[in-house]
């Protein structure tokens, strides 16, 4: 099976490189540390700090593995490329809720860059799906669990 293609924008990609360089380079050193000193401490066998220490590695190594997955099958968002009169991956969208009367900004990202606490939504997301495709102008009703939003598009940019 073909793996999935991961989508980033150019400042996504860096951050996982990042992440990726600090995981391999300071957090196995610090396990490696954390992982001497405990068997330094004796029987491994009740030893908590032991245990701490290779569950804390195998979370590092499955971690690198997934990261190093996500890069090898990244495809980055060109901003050039993406549309500025329709919402697609890599734009900023500003919408203005139907019913609450309030505006809210979203950043469409692919799913590793997805931070909904700083409002950027994966474009696998109810939202950020049912908002692709859509202008400037538009109203768009997406059904989410807890019932229907509809949201007017007042203005698609390019993320940066």
């Amino acid at each position: 099976m073909a793996e999935k293609e991961t989508l980033l924008t150019a400042n996504g990609l860096k951050k996982l490189e990042e992440e990726l360089e600090y995981l391999k380079t300071v957090k196995r050193q610090e396990v490696a540390e954390r992982l001497k000193q405990a068997i330094e401490f004796g029987d491994i066998s009740e030893n908590s700090e032991y245990e701490d220490a290779k569950n804390e590695q195998a979370f590092i190594e499955g971690r690198i593995l997934t990261l190093e997955k996500k890069l090898r099958n990244a495809k980055v968002i060109v901003a050039s490329e993406v549309p500025d009169d329709v919402v697609s991956l890599g734009s900023r969208v500003t919408l203005k809720d139907l019913d609450e009367g309030e505006e809210i900004q979203y950043e469409i990202v692919g799913s590793m860059e997805a931070d909904p606490a700083e409002n950027r939504i994966s474009n696998e997301s109810p939202v950020g799906k049912a908002l692709l495709g859509h202008h400037t102008g538009e109203t768009v009703t997406i059904q989410v669990p807890a019932g229907n939003l509809r949201y007017q598009i007042l203005n698609i940019a390019k993320v940066h």
